[in-house]
């Protein structure tokens, strides 16, 4: 038997965001219709350890069934070295003798999946004239970001805040050349964001990161930062105002932070999530029901997600002959 190994640059080569994102609307369709089985995610997080070891099941029915486990370590801190904050492997497994096919680099497969749904939920839910964009990160996911949200709206700029300003600034002389729109860091998140009809959070932070008076109405919000019960990017009042979209409901009811502290709060109750994008997709729940509202897609990340990047770049490497193939 051999078993497929797949690097970080041969995912990002097998998997470009624009095929990424009909990927992912497939697998999300495919959820809706309740083809694929998943668990919530296991956190093991050890004593003075600064990170969490996060494992992520899923399986998949149909003709030619598989199965799928991610195991990621996520670092907050790996920015602050220049390595990405997830690192890990994602597993493909045959569902019909159990026998392993593939092994994929998570830190590629997590960061194009997670930039390709929130393009889907962009598509879905943002207005169609949406232009301005406002990423509050600098990190790997911000970078994602900017070419999936360029994917499927007609961007004209992107201002980027950060913690740290350098950072931004560093983004800003990056990834310049590769788009044709200015690309300019700014100081704030607020300045970030005052104006923008379309918002990016993807941060590490465990308290609010943008203001509800800062957001403009017909907004729509990719809040992918945080995905713990404790941390959250949105303020309570943004929450409330807002029309709240998930990708599943029982991972937001468990790990959502910018969900459960408003709850806890008593702002609102499980009621408050209109619809999982799936629903949106297959037309059983209304999206954006009006040029005015604000529109949050709160994404945590699914293990469905993973399965069907894997299973793609997997059929793809079979076909072209990419990665190694090792005897296991």
């Amino acid at each position: 038997m051999k078993l497929l190994i797949l690097n970080e640059i041969e995912v990002a080569q097998l998997m470009p965001m624009a095929e990424c994102i009909e990927v992912m609307e497939q697998a999300l369709l495919t959820l809706a219709s309740g083809e694929f089985s998943q668990p919530l995610r296991t956190i093991f997080k050890p004593g003075e350890v600064k990170g969490v070891l996060a494992m992520m099941p899923a399986f998949r029915a149909g003709r030619e069934p598989i199965f799928g486990l991610k195991a990621i370590c996520v670092f907050p801190g790996n920015a602050a070295i220049g390595k990405d904050a997830h690192q890990g492997g994602v597993l493909l497994f045959s569902g019909e003798t159990g026998e392993p096919l593939a092994m994929a680099n998570a830190s590629a497969i997590t960061s194009i999946r997670t930039a390709a749904v929130s393009a889907v939920a962009t598509r879905s839910l943002a207005r169609k004239d949406a232009c301005e964009l406002a990423i509050i990160g600098a990190g790997v996911q911000a970078r994602v970001h900017l070419q999936s949200m360029a994917c499927v709206r007609p961007i004209g700029r992107a201002r980027i805040a950060s913690l740290h300003f350098d950072r931004a600034r560093q983004f800003e002389r990056e990834m310049q050349p590769e788009f044709a729109f200015p690309i300019e860091a700014v100081e704030t998140a607020e300045a970030a964001t005052r104006g923008a009809d379309l918002i990016v959070t993807a941060t590490t932070a465990r308290e609010p990161v943008i203001k509800c008076e800062w957001i403009s109405s017909g907004t729509h919000i990719n809040a992918i930062g945080t995905y713990s019960p404790a941390a959250r990017e949105l303020d309570t009042a943004t929450m409330v105002a807002a029309s709240l979209f998930v990708d599943r409901r029982e991972s937001a009811l468990n790990e959502a932070g910018d969900y459960l502290i408003p709850a806890r709060e008593g702002a609102f109750g499980s009621e408050h999530i209109r619809a999982e994008l799936g629903e949106v997709l297959i037309g059983s729940h209304p999206g954006r029901t009006s040029l005015e509202e604000i529109t949050i897609f709160k994404s945590l990340g699914l293990a469905i997600e993973d399965l069907a990047a894997v299973a793609h770049v997997y059929q793809k490497a079979r076909q072209n002959g990419a990665g190694s193939w090792v005897e296991f």
